[in-house]
């Protein structure tokens, strides 16, 4: 049986392992390019690609056994990404020392100057035909920098990266005197699972800093206004050649200075982990000082490339969401000595540098600023979003509220500072199909304002009515918001106007927008507006223009026209514009305001100063109508929306959603059960994350709250039963006894049909309960019976089963084996195309642009100045080569510095 066994065990690792050679042998140019030439390092490196599973794969990417001749050598080797489809480097792991190699760089492109073999990279023919992306550098034995976790450098697909390019700079040739040949490289870890986030680089560079000769503090300050999409730093990075005393990096908001990163450059110049909680938006000022020493230099240093020239680089890495992430961005402007002089004085200190400190930091990744001890790099703001309980489940508040309310049609709906529900409702007056003329003309302006209050207070609890207000104002009522100090916001799409409203009874408007049953599409007019949100901490009002017109419109606290703007899109290509938008939803955490694009079926999302688009969902659960949308920052940010029908006739079901934003994963559906949703018009969620959705249609307002799945009252197959937990109670049924042993004791509710339970939680009759000790007794005597048969089991086993029993893990093994040999045989095609998951979104990482025409290159840069050397440039296309070899007084920043980072208006109305 043990012989079997272990055949049977080697049988299966062979499989597996002709499998993956078989697999591997399909990356052929790599393979017969490269790698192919002899060496005595090569023997002992893992194949090119390891699959890990389906999804996750890693990359060797090495020199193919050089032996270099000459010192400053500049070599380069090109590798295929191993698949056409997008792909994500989630990590990235050097195999090199310093010893050797001076320092290496990973690029990114579509075209190499040569894919077979390796060539001399320092020479005029560079590393890429085009533009070529820095993906990742190492340095001086700099540590390996994973990425956060949901952050990738998007490579392969619709990227333009199909190619990786090598490039080792060998500077000290001494190690080579035995004429051994290098493979150094790295390894890439990566996925076709798509990120959420794509990494990005932002580089502050100056370009005509002077520094005197001898003079001891000269300042070189970059600064430049943010004009992009929110962006979120992780890391940072210095860098300077040998006068750099301290270089520093912020972010400028309301005229507050964030430190973003300080750093000393002389210390291994690694990314760090940048301020926690530091994000990047539209109108901020991104700001950075390098502080130089001129002491010791006998002529003016100038911005170059070569040892005896300086440089002031700051980088950021950052990411955003994939859908729009702008995978690199610069800064070279020179920052105005007025901005400059309120930089903190941090900023002007030295950090000091011992031979401990450098030590440390080459052997452990830390740094010596104090406040930063580690080189763990934050993570996207999602630990708290990863969400809900798992039983987290809206449902619907059987007995809310306590006493019917009179209403209307309920348009829309607000929460007030005590957190109080506002319903804005229309009384006796309705919308139909005969209030408006093909002009947007209201038709029954002689029935007069609505007599009833239209805006009631109420108490989110019980649904008691607390004040009432709103008479003899509206005609046909629509959105409704809260200010700050509890003023209302409202629309009335009749009279085609927006008014604020004071909270004190008192019903004259305090400001009125629009000009009355006049529609219209300028800045004085509106057309039907549908909602009003509010930045409670400017003040500003956003009103959503509506049924008629197709754009969002911004306004001062006291009602002066600011800006508009229409829909975005995520293709630029196919720009649709708003089809109603029909409801608002600002988001204060993010400084954000999103729209409910009803006839599209939408949601976008802006950047609420510019109006500059951010992203967009959209989901087939929405069918073709998203009515409404509120927000809460809670668990990283939730999204609530409720959808309606489509008079087009491909509706989906009426319900709400929760949406977690970042990721635009559906977390919950739920719609009441008392009813069906109608008209589900708006809805808001409170700060005890209770929902109320107002419908329309019923003219009521619907409660929801969640509870953990555990506790809650389920349906299953008609009959209402009451979900238990599971306890160390037996519960006598009549089903045949089982004669095997559970690991549970309670297996009454898992055998117990439906009808029995139902029975005994609602229709039993109650009986005393036994006397204690005889519980305990008999609780004590339940417990022996299962050790008494699972002993009796044990005993009666047959040598039969004993066999079959080890033959299960032998058949399991081979099953595996086979499975792992099919699916590498249909993830490998033909050539070196992997075929991975088709499903993949995002950016790619930042472009610090390679050697290619219409590229980021500093030594073309350099060469066009006077006084600038180009010497070096040629061999980097970034931030130059410090040219002199390791002299025993050198220092890390002397060396080429680089570190691993981780409309048409439809028929329906309401």
């Amino acid at each position: 049986m043990g012989v079997l066994l272990c055949s049977l065990l080697v049988l299966a690792l062979v499989c597996q392992s002709h499998s993956s050679d078989s697999s591997l042998h399909r990356f052929k140019r790599y393979q017969e390019g490269p790698q192919s030439g002899p060496s005595d390092c090569t023997r002992g490196i893992q194949p090119p690609v390891v699959m890990a599973n389906s999804h996750n794969f890693s990359l060797d990417v090495r020199m193919p056994g050089v032996s270099p001749t000459t010192s400053d050598s500049y070599l380069c080797v090109a590798v295929p990404v191993p698949t056409s489809r997008d792909a994500y480097i989630v990590d990235f792991v050097p195999h090199a020392s310093m010893d050797t190699a001076h320092h290496m760089l990973l690029y990114g492109c579509r075209t190499p100057v040569s894919t077979t073999g390796y060539w001399d990279c320092g020479s005029a023919q560079g590393t890429c035909e085009d533009d070529g992306a820095i993906m990742y550098a190492w340095a001086r034995n700099a540590p390996p920098t994973k990425l956060p976790r949901d952050v990738g450098f998007k490579v392969g697909g619709k990227s333009k990266i199909t190619y990786f390019v090598l490039q080792i700079h060998y500077g000290d040739i001494s190690a080579f005197r035995d004429h051994h040949k290098d493979c150094s490289g790295l390894t890439l870890r990566m996925t076709s699972k798509p990120q959420p986030f794509i990494a990005g680089m932002y580089l502050m560079m100056s370009v005509d800093t002077v520094i005197p000769p001898g003079s001891r503090v000269t300042n070189a300050d970059i600064a430049c206004e943010y004009d992009s999409y929110p962006m979120y730093p992780f890391a940072f990075r210095t860098h300077t050649h040998r006068l750099g005393q301290v270089v520093s990096g912020y972010r400028i908001r309301d005229g507050k200075w964030t430190l973003i990163g300080r750093q000393s450059p002389q210390l291994p110049q690694a990314f760090y982990a940048a301020t926690q909680g530091v994000d990047v938006r539209y109108g901020d000022t991104i700001a950075s000082r390098c502080v130089f020493t001129g002491e010791g230099r006998t002529s003016k240093t100038y911005i170059g490339g070569t040892s005896n020239d300086e440089m002031c680089n700051f980088y950021i890495m950052y990411y955003m969401d994939n859908k729009h992430a702008d995978p690199f961005m610069d800064c070279m402007q020179d920052g105005s000595k007025e901005l400059f002089r309120h930089i903190p004085s941090e900023a002007n200190v030295p950090i000091p540098v011992s031979p401990d400190n450098m030590m440390t930091m080459m052997h452990s990744g830390h740094h010596a600023t104090g406040h930063q001890d580690d080189m763990t790099l934050l993570e996207p703001k999602r630990a708290e979003e990863e969400i809900l309980d798992q039983g987290y489940h809206l449902e619907e508040v059987m007995d809310w509220p306590e006493n019917p309310l009179q209403l209307g049609q309920v348009s829309g709906l607000a929460l007030d500072s005590d957190n109080n529900l506002v319903i804005f409702q229309r009384g006796d007056h309705q919308w139909g199909v005969n209030s408006f003329d093909n002009q947007a003309r209201y038709q029954q302006r002689s029935l007069g304002p609505i007599q009833q209050s239209t805006i009631l207070v109420i108490d989110p609890v019980k649904g008691n009515v607390l004040k009432a207000s709103g008479r003899n104002i509206f005609y046909l009522p629509h959105g409704i918001t809260t200010d700050a100090h509890n003023n209302y916001w409202v629309t009335d799409v009749a009279l085609h106007q927006v008014f604020k409203v004071g909270n004190k009874g008192k019903d004259k408007p305090l400001v009125v927008l629009g000009e009355a049953f006049e529609p219209g599409s300028d800045k004085e007019h509106f057309c039907k507006p549908t909602d009003v949100a509010v930045d409670t901490m400017t003040g500003n009002v956003y009103i959503s223009d509506g049924y008629c017109n197709a754009r969002v419109l911004k306004f001062s606290p006291e009602g002066k026209y600011l800006s508009h703007w229409g829909a975005g899109s995520s293709d630029r290509r196919r720009r649709l514009p708003f089809r109603i938008p029909h409801s608002l939803a600002f988001l204060p955490d993010r400084r954000e305001l999103c729209v409910a694009d009803r006839e599209n079926g939408r949601i976008q999302c802006f950047v609420a100063e510019s109006g500059e688009f951010v992203k967009e969902i959209k989901k087939e659960e929405f069918g073709e109508e998203v009515f409404a949308i509120a927000y809460t920052p809670a668990h990283g940010g939730l999204i609530y929306a409720v959808n309606g029908e489509s008079p087009y006739g491909r509706s989906a079901p009426l319900s709400g959603f929760v949406i977690n934003y970042s990721s635009k994963e559906i977390l919950d559906t739920y719609s009441p059960d008392s009813q069906e949703f109608k008209m589900p018009h708006d809805i808001v969620v409170n700060k005890d994350g209770a929902v109320f959705v107002g419908d329309a249609a019923s003219d009521s307002v619907i409660k929801f709250t969640s509870e953990k799945a555990e506790h809650r009252s389920v349906k299953k197959g008609g009959i209402e039963v009451q979900e238990i937990e599971e306890t160390e109670t037996f519960v006598q049924t009549n089903l045949k006894p089982v004669h095997t042993v559970s690991f549970h004791v309670a297996v009454a509710s898992q055998q117990k049909p439906p009808e029995v339970l139902t029975q005994e939680h609602h229709h039993a009759p109650e009986s005393p309960p036994p006397p204690k000790s005889q519980q305990q007794q008999t609780h004590e005597e339940d417990k022996q019976k299962v050790k008494t048969i699972a002993k009796q089991s044990a005993r009666g086993v047959s040598p039969a089963v004993i066999s079959t029993l080890l033959l299960i893990p032998v058949v399991v093994v081979i099953s595996i084996g086979l499975f792992i040999r099919w699916r590498k045989s249909r993830m490998y095609g033909d050539g070196c195309e992997v075929k991975l998951e088709p499903n993949s979104a995002g950016g790619i990482l930042g472009k610090l642009r390679g050697k290619a025409a219409g590229s980021l290159n500093l030594g073309n840069f350099f060469a066009t100045h006077k006084g600038y050397s180009r010497q070096g440039f040629d061999r980097l296309s970034t931030e130059g080569s410090d040219q002199e070899k390791d002299d025993e007084d050198a220092t890390d920043s002397e060396n080429e510095e680089y570190s691993a980072p981780p409309p048409p208006v439809p028929s329906s109305t309401s």
